[in-house]
């Protein structure tokens, strides 16, 4: 990924909180069958190796993880939002007209190394770890016991388990860091104003850094 310096975001905390609150991953592989792309929600293990491990799982039907072998790379890219920017939002586009339209987004890259993990201990625990972390907000959370256990083990077996040791983390929160400083608040509130909360923050949080 292309990242200037302006853009870069490098610290392993900040990237692991935007993978925890944004945990649906598009898994990006290279096999003999060329190159694939799954969207699947991951659970981060911030404090499993250097930088973190991610577990997930795939269909038992799904090819992937049987053209995967071990220690394989693979990269997960994790996505906090993104939105157009108007040259029209910039009050300095009004004033010299040397503005054009672009694109904003915050992004998380986890270049990793693959265990398949075929065995359903592993895979009752992911999830059991993704039901746990996204039904916390319900009144009633749903819990893998409320289903008849004869149930929820066929289904186990219908999926296996990915685990995949994060070995390089590099993330880009591009918000208009490289403007000024009213330029970037201007925008930031033009999304605000139209319902795109995620980055219209992130660019006055920046503009706030900035100023």
């Amino acid at each position: 990924m292309y990242v200037p310096a302006h853009f870069a975001q490098t610290d392993t905390a900040e990237l692991h909180q935007l993978i925890t609150a944004h945990p649906f991953g598009v898994l990006v592989s290279h096999t003999a069958g060329g190159l694939d792309a799954n969207h699947l929600p991951c659970h981060l293990d911030p404090v499993q190796g250097d930088l973190g491990t991610l577990h997930l799982h795939v269909a038992r039907a799904n090819p992937l993880w049987r053209e995967l072998a071990d220690g394989d790379a693979v990269l997960v890219v994790f996505s906090a939002g993104d939105a157009y920017i108007s040259p029209s939002w910039y009050p300095s586009k009004h004033e010299a007209h040397r503005q054009v339209p672009s694109w904003n987004y915050m992004v998380a890259h986890a270049h990793g190394r693959v265990t398949i993990r075929d065995d359903e201990r592993y895979v009752r625990g992911v999830v059991a770890r993704l039901t746990r972390t996204h039904e916390a907000a319900e009144e009633k959370p749903w819990k893998m016991s409320d289903a008849p256990a004869e149930f929820t083990d066929t289904l186990l077996q219908a999926i296996v388990g990915i685990e995949i040791e994060i070995t390089r983390l590099e993330g880009k929160r591009k918000l208009s860091q490289n403007k000024e400083v009213r330029d970037i608040v201007g925008a930031g509130n033009a999304l605000l104003a139209r319902g795109h909360a995620a980055i219209g923050q992130a660019m006055l949080e920046a503009a706030t850094k900035k100023s």
